[in-house]
């Protein structure tokens, strides 16, 4: 396996988990917070794609999608390239009103086909070892790393929405 299929299988993974975690929820439970200062699943999933798409697409050098392809108009948000939750306090969360879990993931599935395009076609090993600076959280780091920092926090806001799911949902929605 060449790395680039590493890379991609590893968003794929996220992409087929999300679309079972969002399987049938209506816009309440995509809104619903199990507690005042906790992430709704909405949120978490809205969360990961930005983060997906502004990195990546920083990272290739090219518009975000979500100002490009207008999906800010279909989240009820503002064309801000560096809105992604970042810093989003409890009272952000609680105001942050999700669309339908399809609109969700056809915004995500956009993101992931740009991303493959970018990995398999633009993305070179050398450019792994690269800096690359990020506006959003003022840091610098190599390419690669960014690109592990982008997929561990996509893990684990999918892990988090999964869990949240399992608290609305109870037991077995994963079977």
């Amino acid at each position: 396996m060449k790395w680039q299929q590493l890379l991609m299988e590893q968003f794929l993974r996220i992409s087929k988990e999300l679309e079972k975690v969002l399987d049938g929820l209506t816009i309440d439970d995509l809104n619903k917070q199990p507690a005042p200062d906790c992430n709704s699943i909405g949120w978490l999933a809205w969360h990961l794609i930005r983060s997906h798409d502004r990195n990546m697409m920083e990272l290739a050098g090219e518009e975000q999608l979500w100002i490009k392809d207008k999906w800010h108009t279909k989240f009820n948000r503002l064309p801000d390239p560096n809105e992604t939750g970042f810093r989003h306090s409890f009272k952000d969360v609680a105001e942050f009103k999700s669309p339908d879990g399809s609109t969700i993931l056809e915004y995500h599935h956009a993101v992931i086909e740009r991303i493959a395009n970018f990995i398999n076609n633009n993305l070179s090993e050398s450019m792994l070892g690269q800096q690359s600076f990020s506006p959003t959280l003022q840091t610098t780091s190599t390419v690669g790393v960014r690109l592990l920092r982008v997929l561990a926090e996509g893990f684990q806001h999918l892990g988090q929405a999964a869990y949240v799911r399992g608290m609305l949902k109870g037991a077995g929605w994963r079977s």
